[in-house]
């Protein structure tokens, strides 16, 4: 009766909880509609467009620590406030740079949204993590998911239709119009920012002042007693190797995950789909991540144990990297949209698994995970960078500009494999090194 009585009580905060990573979802999933209408707006290369996913994911390594040391001074609730208003500030920026039409005031805007996701993601996933049983952590993280990728699928769609309706109409008329001409219609498309961001700006304002009211219990981990191992106490985070192959495989997991989001639509719009058809690929993805959350839900932990879970996700995103390269057209997209599928569990185990055992220090462990999250930044720009390379060489080879694109897009996701591979590496012997001295 009492377990019942927790769960029941229970029910509140993870609604909450829920509601905050719709939100992240929200924001953090339209930087696949962003990536192609920043690169037609700014007269950006791949590599540059993909400064948009940098932007957002850079904040986490930069504001990880800090975030944990405003969390503990002011507490979870305020903590969210405050994260909340700082994203409503981020949202604000895009309308000077969408007047200014200027890059650098745009990634401004999206770095200042990710400081405040940073401090929201620092309470959320600990909080939701020991918010009951240990063992049970990947299902509490996969329900969250769930709001996360519904969040950002609606997202997607939403600003793919505001953002990126009529792109294909300006870029045909790009190369045929006057200067003065093509400043009108850039400065026109990029005007196209200032209601939905105004809008998002006040949501989250509203949010954040009505969270500093909601019934968010005050959690501390039971494990931050002292952690003993061999009659020796662990003084230092860096006695825990499992923590940092925990980050490790976490940094290259949200890059997997980034790449498979966040590309999709600029790769379908590169083997020559239109923008009104690209722009349901993110969709894709999420929808994918969205059903497998769901089984996961189901199967963890009575019939699936996390660290299984993890193995298959790791082998599918070997499995799915590789037919990527090896089909074309709506094949190879449907390949990528399946990554969700192996993403989709990867998140909800590395969490328990890794902060399993730190004891007192659970808080830096977490924020040592949120600094992973910065893989975002580093590996999509680096499938980016990759793409111009093999375009520019494929285009000196003598292979037409619009079939270079498409084959330097493909072969681009290769950087997929050593990502999946350290993740299998984690989930089979990664999590075991819990000492130094001995691994089991």
């Amino acid at each position: 009766m009492q377990q019942i009585n927790k769960q029941k009580s229970n029910l509140v905060p993870i609604a909450i909880i829920a509601g905050l990573f719709f939100i992240f979802g929200f924001i953090t999933w339209i930087n696949g509609a962003l990536i192609p209408f920043m690169k037609t707006i700014n007269d950006l290369t791949d590599a540059q467009s993909y400064f948009v996913a940098s932007a957002s994911y850079i904040s986490f390594v930069v504001m990880a620590l800090p975030a944990s040391y405003i969390l503990n001074r002011i507490g979870y609730r305020k903590g969210i406030s405050l994260g909340l208003m700082v994203m409503g500030v981020g949202a604000l920026v895009f309308i000077p740079a969408a007047e200014a039409r200027t890059y650098w005031v745009f990634l401004t805007g999206i770095f200042i949204q990710g400081t405040g996701m940073t401090l929201l993601q620092t309470a959320a996933n600990p909080y939701i993590t020991i918010l009951g049983p240990i063992e049970s952590g990947a299902k509490r993280i996969a329900i969250m998911g769930i709001a996360n990728k519904t969040a950002g699928a609606l997202g997607s769609l939403i600003f793919g239709a505001l953002l990126l309706s009529g792109i294909d109409e300006v870029k045909e008329n790009l190369g045929s119009v006057t200067v003065e001409e093509k400043e009108i219609l850039l400065d026109k498309m990029a005007d196209s920012v200032f209601m939905p961001y105004l809008i998002m700006a006040t949501v989250l304002f509203v949010l954040g002042i009505l969270i500093r009211k909601a019934p968010l219990p005050n959690l501390e981990a039971e494990e931050f007693k002292e952690v003993k191992i061999d009659k020796s106490t662990k003084g230092s985070i860096f006695h825990f190797p499992h923590l940092w192959l925990g980050v490790l495989t976490l940094f290259v997991y949200v890059g997997a995950e980034v790449i498979a989001g966040d590309t999709i639509i600029a790769y379908g719009i590169s083997l020559g789909f239109s923008a009104a058809d690209a722009k349901f690929f993110t969709t894709f993805t999420l929808l994918a991540m969205v059903c497998t959350y769901a089984l996961g839900i189901i199967l963890i932990p009575k019939y699936l144990r996390q660290g299984t879970a993890l193995k298959i996700s790791a082998v599918l995103g070997i499995f799915f990297s590789i037919c990527i390269l090896f089909t074309t057209g709506f094949t190879s997209v449907l390949f990528v949209a399946a990554l969700g599928i192996a993403n989709a569990l990867v998140w909800p185990a590395v969490w328990p698994l890794t902060l399993e055992g730190l004891g007192k220090f659970t808080k830096t462990g977490s924020a040592l995970l949120i600094m992973a999250i910065s893989g975002g930044a580093i590996i999509p720009p680096l499938y980016g960078r990759m793409v111009d390379i093999n375009k520019n060489g494929l285009i000196f080879s003598g292979i037409e500009k619009s079939e270079a694109m498409a084959t330097a897009a493909t072969n681009s996701y290769w950087i997929l494999i050593p990502c999946y591979v350290i993740i299998l590496f984690f989930a089979i012997w990664g999590k075991k090194y819990k000492n130094w001295s001995k691994n089991y």
